[in-house]
C-alpha cells in the first residue's frame, strides 16, 4: 500500500522587498508545499570582502548581502499571506531571547494562523552571537533549559518557577492560550549525540541542515529514537525533517558545472571540518573548525576568504548540497525517505541565480515532482 507524499518546505527570502515573500508564499502553494520556514539572522555567512559580481550577478554597486528582516515580524506578516500553509522559524535560539519571550511569540502566531506553528530552535551559532558581546558558553545546556521552560509555557497558564545553571524564573506566567492551530510545534536542529538525545526527549520534530547521506541521516535519527523511547515517548512522535539545498538543471554536467561557483563554495566553508576529513579534504579553518556553528564572516579577510572559497574541492563541493538533474533530485530525496525523512525543506542556493519558478528545474518544479514521486 502506497504511503503518504512526502511533506515540503519552502525557505521564504529573508531580506527586502517584502514582495519577494508574498511571489515565494503564491509560488509554494501552487507547487503544493506545506511549509514556509525563515531563518533568524542578524546578517548573513557572506564576508563583505568577496561580495562583488564575481560572487553574484546581485552584488551591484550600492546592494548589500546583511540585509535580513527580524524572523518574529516577518513570520507576523507571512501568517496574513500563507494561507493553509503550516509556518516555521529554522532555526532560532535561547541565547539572545529568552525562552519565555519565544513561547509569547509563537503562541502569538498561533493566533494568526489556522495552522500549527513550528518553533524551530537549536543551540545557536557564534555568528548571531559574538559581534554583539553576548557569552556561547554551555550552548547545550542552555537549549536543554530552554526545551523545559517552553513546553512548561506551553502547556500551562498559571505562575511557575524553575531552577536552572542559565535561567531561573519566579511565579513566570504566560497566560495566552494557542489560537486555531493549537500549541506550537518544537522542532530542535540537531546534528551531534548530545543535540540528537535532547530532540528525542523534547521535540516534535528534528530540523537537521545538510544531511545529503541516507545512510548518515538514519544513524543520527536511530540516536533520537533511542532516546525519545529511553525517555518514555512514542519514537514516531518525533518527525524526522531536513533542510537542504539544491542546485539542479537538465543537463547533469551543467548542474555539476554550477556547483563551482562561489555561493555554493561558501556553503561548502559551512560544514565542519570533519565533514572535510571524511572525503579526505582538509578544512581550510582548521580541521577542528565547527562550520556554520563556529563561522562569523566579519572574523575574515578579503585575501583569506577568497582563498577559503578557492580551497574547496570537488569531493566536498558534492556533498554540501543536493544536485544533478529533477530526476537525479527526486531520486536522492527517495533515498532520503526510505532513511527516515519525512519533511523536507527546500531552499535554493543564497545568491546563487536559479531557474524561474516555470522551469522543470526550479525549486518549486522539484516540489511537485516530488510530492508527485516520493511516499513515506
Amino acid at each position: 500500500m502506497p504511503g503518504e507524499p512526502l511533506s515540503i518546505g519552502v525557505g521564504i527570502p529573508p531580506r527586502p522587498p517584502a514582495s519577494l515573500l508574498d511571489a515565494t508564499a503564491e509560488a509554494a502553494r501552487s507547487a503544493g508545499a506545506d511549509t514556509l520556514w525563515c531563518i533568524d539572522h542578524f546578517s548573513s555567512f557572506i564576508p563583505r570582502g568577496v561580495w562583488d559580481e564575481t560572487f553574484s550577478p546581485l552584488a551591484v554597486p550600492g546592494s548589500n548581502p546583511d540585509e535580513m528582516f527580524e524572523f518574529q515580524t516577518l513570520l507576523g506578516y507571512a501568517a496574513a499571506r500563507a494561507g493553509d500553509l503550516r509556518l516555521g522559524v529554522g532555526v532560532t535560539e535561547a541565547v539572545r531571547r529568552h525562552p519565555l519571550v519565544l513561547a509569547q511569540s509563537f503562541l502569538t502566531l498561533s493566533h494568526l494562523t489556522d495552522s500549527k506553528v513550528i518553533l524551530g530552535i537549536g543551540a545557536g551559532e557564534r555568528e548571531n552571537i559574538d559581534p554583539v558581546g553576548l557569552a556561547f558558553d554551555s550552548p547545550v545546556g542552555r537549549l536543554d533549559e530552554a526545551l523545559q521552560i517552553l513546553h512548561t509555557a506551553f502547556e500551562t497558564r498559571e505562575p511557575f518557577d524553575f531552577d536552572g545553571q542559565h535561567f531561573t524564573l519566579r511565579k513566570a506566567l504566560t497566560a495566552l492560550p494557542p489560537g486555531a492551530g493549537g500549541k506550537p510545534d518544537i522542532w530542535v536542529a540537531a546534528m551531534g549525540p548530545r543535540m540528537l538525545r535532547l530532540a528525542g526527549r523534547y521535540a516534535d520534530g528534528w530540523y537537521p541542515t545538510g544531511l545529503t547521506d541516507p545512510a548518515d541521516y538514519a544513524a543520527r535519527l536511530a540516536i533520537i529514537r533511542e532516546s525519545a523511547t529511553r525517555n518514555g515517548r512514542n519514537p514516531l512522535d518525533v518527525t524526522p525533517g531536513l533542510q537542504v539545498f539544491a542546485v539542479a538543471d537538465e543537463d547533469r554536467d551543467q548542474a555539476r558545472s554550477r556547483l563551482d561557483e562561489k555561493p555554493v563554495r561558501l556553503m561548502s566553508l559551512l560544514l565542519p571540518g570533519h565533514e572535510w576529513s571524511a572525503v579526505g579534504a582538509r578544512h581550510p579553518l582548521g580541521t577542528d573548525f565547527g562550520g556554520l556553528v563556529d563561522f562569523v564572516p566579519q572574523h575574515l579577510s578579503a585575501s583569506q576568504a577568497a582563498a577559503a572559497l578557492d580551497a574547496v574541492p570537488g569531493s566536498v563541493l558534492e556533498k554540501t548540497v543536493l544536485w544533478g538533474t529533477p530526476d537525479d533530485i527526486v531520486s536522492r530525496v527517495g533515498a532520503l525517505a526510505k532513511a527516515g525523512l519525512r519533511h523536507l525543506v527546500l531552499h535554493d542556493v543564497p545568491t546563487l541565480i536559479g531557474h524561474p519558478p516555470g522551469h522543470a528545474a526550479s525549486r518549486f518544479a522539484l516540489i511537485r515532482a516530488i510530492k508527485d514521486t516520493v511516499r513515506t
